[in-house]
Parts: C-alpha cells; structure tokens; sequence
C-alpha cells in the first residue's frame, strides 16, 4: 500500500506537468516566474521530490491556480464529500500542516485550508495571487500574526481577517501554544502573463 506522501507525489507529478504544458511554459520559464529551481520543478515532476508547503504555494501561485488543483484530479457534481482520509495533508519541515478540506472543482480556483502551527513556528511568506484574489483567514485557536506587505496584523482565538490576495502574505505562530487556523481562497483567472513568447 503507498504512503500518503506516494500519493501526493504521484498526483502532483502528473498535475504539474500537465498544468505547465498548458500554459505553454517551459520549465525555465516556470522557475523564472515562480522563483523555484529548475532542477527543483523538473524532480517534483518527475515524482523525485515532494516540495515543501511553500515551494508548492510558488508554484500553483505562478501557474494561477490553487494547491488543491495541483495535488489532485477535480471531482465535479453538485455535492463532493472529502473524507478526511482523503484530504491532502503535506507538513513543512519546520513542523506546520496545511490540510486542505476544499475538493478541486472544474473551472474554480477556490480552497478551504486548514493549518496547524506549532508554538513559536513561522509559517513563512507566500507571493500575491492575481489582482482580484480574495482570502479570507480565522483562527480557532493560539495566536496568529499576520504580515501583509510587511504590516503586521496580530490575530487571537476567534479573530478573522480579509486581505485582497495580491500581495505578499506571511503568516507565524508567536505564542507559546498550537495555533490552528482556516484560510478561504479564491485565486482570479490565471497568469497568461508568465506564458512564454517565441
């Protein structure tokens, strides 16, 4: 039986390279609008590696889609279940899950995610979406600072927070406890502007 991680791997792998061709990118022109390693984008695609959390965000922000798109198949209908065992779930190094509850719809862009955040653990910084991205973050529990452009928004158990998703975005874990906190995301349209020029 594969392990989680083989499953996301193998699904990514496909995802990513199909998603790329699409666009009508290379794979240097993919680094270079992403800011990820060729040779990085070229393992992931050949199920080498699985990337951390944040080389993923990279990515799907510089192909105009959401992570969930690039982790998985879309299940269209009128009402998709996702069980939790079927949730894709990929924890950073540093200890942070993002798990995400949103499944991957046909034609839409949006994700529901759920993070966990060890005491005193910074999540890092996330690149702008496309002018017309939404998130909308609430934390269920521990606290939560929150970087837009290099503001800093201080959120607690219960807060929320809305910020137009075009521009960077970081988030860390300053308290002495977990915090676990849902991000709602709607990424606009997609980057035809990365799209390579002969």
């Amino acid at each position: 039986m594969a392990r989680p991680d083989d499953d996301l791997t193998r699904a990514l792998r496909a995802q990513l390279r199909a998603i790329r061709q699409a666009r009508g990118l290379s794979l240097d022109a993919l680094a270079a609008a992403s800011g990820v390693s060729r040779s990085m984008i070229s393992d992931v695609e050949r199920g080498a590696k699985l990337p951390t959390v944040l080389v993923l965000a990279r990515l799907a922000t510089a192909l105009g889609v959401t992570v969930s798109r690039l982790l998985g198949e879309d299940r269209p209908g009128d009402v998709v279940v996702v069980p939790a065992a079927v949730q894709p779930a990929v924890t950073d190094r540093a200890g942070w899950q993002r798990r995400i509850l949103s499944p991957s719809l046909p034609g839409v862009e949006f994700e529901f995610i759920r993070t966990t955040v060890p005491a005193r653990v910074v999540v890092g910084e996330f690149a702008a979406h496309a002018p017309g991205s939404r998130e909308y973050v609430a934390v269920e529990s521990g606290e939560l600072t929150v970087t837009l452009d290099r503001a800093e928004h201080q959120l607690g158990a219960g807060d929320a927070i809305y910020y137009a998703g075009d521009r960077v975005h970081a988030f860390a874990n300053p308290g002495g406890a977990e915090c676990v906190y849902y991000t709602v995301m709607h990424v606009a349209g997609h980057h035809d502007a990365v799209k390579e020029t002969s």
